[in-house]
């Protein structure tokens, strides 16, 4: 058997907290490369993350940097000495959080509205980021705090992080496998006659650098969204998501011609129908964000393997905003 130090995260003296192993590469691995070598004896790590720390020096074999396509032999050293990607000056913040379940290996949280979920421009603090190091402390040593997916700052629902090298290397693969199911529901402007399935690449907008859009050059993207009720001049839909591109939601039901509702940045700007009570047009130009939630999630459990889903509630904002359609239409 190939031996191996443990593999736990450990703090330099001063700086980053570190990946530290020495493998003894056996005769069965031979006329393999490196990375892919290290991707069998290190699993919990992507195959991504070890070629980076590879060609960044981080790996050395008998004591040389080594490429990633290069071949072992059997009998070879491996020493990995990496840095885990610090949280930069992120700092644990006692912020509310709404667990739905928590375990050793994942964390699923109803994230509500107005709850940026990454440090950023304009956001150094109070990010659901500060929230989870103050939560669980050890999440400083997992990338991103164990965040493998976002929710926009005004969209709530579900979300899933990693406490884990293991559960965060694992979570990543469901995600570009799409294997992470994730069902929405928003409330667009228009009738939408029939549900369907929009494939349009999204990118960043050619002019303006704050938001996103259908372009040539985007990555793919798609998205597929059924009828669930329809309203004068609005309708309920139920969204699911193939890809996870930044906005997808909100840029492709755009594109459609069918804004969320609430959304101002993608032309969702109030449109009560004809004929609307005082109490709709109120509700309706009122609504202070994209009227999107996260309402389903499903995965496989990291390290046991088994199918896990969660459903919540919709807001209490959004709720009240459907049920004033609703009350129209019994008018």
């Amino acid at each position: 058997m190939t031996q191996a130090t443990p593999d736990v995260p450990r703090p330099a003296a001063s700086g980053p907290i570190r990946i530290q192993r020495r493998i003894r590469v056996e005769p069965q691995l031979a006329a393999r490369r490196l990375d892919q070598v290290l991707a069998a004896l290190i699993p919990e790590l992507s195959r991504s993350r070890l070629q980076l720390w590879i060609e960044s020096g981080q790996v050395r074999v008998d004591g040389v940097a080594r490429r990633s396509r290069d071949k072992v032999w059997g009998g070879e050293l491996i020493e990995l000495d990496a840095p885990i990607e610090p949280v930069g000056d992120c700092l644990p913040e006692a912020i509310p959080l709404n667990p739905v379940f928590e375990d050793e290996q994942i964390l699923v949280l109803d994230k509500p509205a107005g709850l940026v979920v990454h440090p950023a421009a304009g956001h150094r603090d109070g990010t659901l980021q500060n929230a989870l190091l103050n939560h669980a402390p050890e999440l400083a040593r997992v990338p991103r705090a164990g965040i493998v997916h976002r929710l926009d700052k005004d969209t709530t629902g579900l979300l899933v992080v990693a406490k884990t090298l293991e559960a965060h290397r694992s979570l990543v693969e469901q995600l570009q496998a799409r294997q992470v199911h994730r069902e929405y529901r928003a409330l667009v402007i228009g009738e939408v006659v029939a549900g369907g399935r929009i494939e349009a690449p999204v990118g960043r907008h050619p002019t303006q650098r704050t938001r996103m859009a259908v372009v040539a050059g985007g990555r793919p993207a798609i998205t597929r969204y059924r009828v669930l009720e329809r309203f004068v001049g609005h309708s309920l839909l139920a969204v699911e998501l193939e890809t996870g591109r930044t906005h997808q939601i909100r840029v492709h039901m755009a594109h459609t011609q069918h804004p969320l509702v609430g959304d101002r940045a993608y032309g969702g700007r109030p449109r009560p129908p004809k004929g609307a009570s005082a109490g709709l047009v109120e509700a309706l130009q009122g609504f202070p964000r994209q009227a999107l939630h996260a309402l389903r999630l499903g995965l496989e459990h990291p390290t046991l393997g088994t199918a896990m889903s969660w459903e919540i509630p919709l807001p209490a904002d959004l709720a009240e905003l459907l049920e004033r359609f609703r009350g129209e239409a019994r008018a």
